[in-house]
């Protein structure tokens, strides 16, 4: 299970300075219980307990041997720190569609595109992170696909990568700490996954 540190390079992933010289706030869209569009909020205030219902997304990337590539997120971030996780989760900007925002998302975190990717389900949930006190309501978009090139991650999103098979994610999961939803999104995935990457790759 080889396992690639960040390549260095930084990115700029807060919101751009406002005309005064502040920073403008991250927006989120909220929604109903049918995934509806209801409103926005401020990202911090939508996590905060007992949490705000969210559109969000997670993407689940695939090599040509049908390995999974994970991410641990970097020490910095303020949710859920130097956990392991999917291949790229966030939020679309309030009016962006999920399949923009994972596409989008995936090139700023790991510095590459996905050389195909499909919708594979939504899935609604409810899960506090105890180290944070946060929670995620969100209603999330799942999307499986493949990635041909070597990613190059930013270190301030990205604290290592990893390709793995169903028996060695069974074994990081065993002995280091996953993000709280990454069981869920993984659940509802699955039959789009074992579409894409086939019975012998054992997903």
């Amino acid at each position: 299970m080889p396992i690639t540190p960040p390549n260095g390079r930084s990115a700029e992933t807060a919101a751009p300075p406002a005309p005064n010289g502040s920073t403008e706030p991250i927006m989120l869209e909220l929604v109903d219980e049918d995934g509806t569009t209801i409103g926005t909020a401020e990202k911090l205030s939508a996590h905060l307990a007992p949490g705000r219902l969210h559109r969000a997304f997670s993407v689940f990337l695939f090599d040509e041997a049908g390995r999974l590539l994970l991410q641990r997120r970097a020490l910095g971030k303020y949710h859920s720190p130097g956990v392991w996780s999917n291949t790229c989760c966030g939020h679309p900007y309030p009016g962006e569609p999920p399949f923009v925002a994972a596409a989008r998302r995936t090139g700023e975190e790991l510095g590459v595109a996905p050389a195909l990717m499909r919708e594979a389900g939504t899935v609604r949930y409810n899960h506090p992170d105890p180290a944070s006190g946060l929670v995620e309501q969100e209603y999330n978009h799942l999307f499986a696909g493949l990635v041909r090139a070597t990613p190059a991650p930013d270190p301030t999103e990205i604290g290592e990568t990893a390709f793995v098979t169903p028996q060695e994610l069974d074994r990081l999961r065993a002995d280091h700490p996953f993000s709280a939803w990454f069981p869920t999104v993984l659940d509802a995935a699955r039959p789009a996954i074992r579409e894409l990457t086939g019975a012998a790759a054992g997903w």
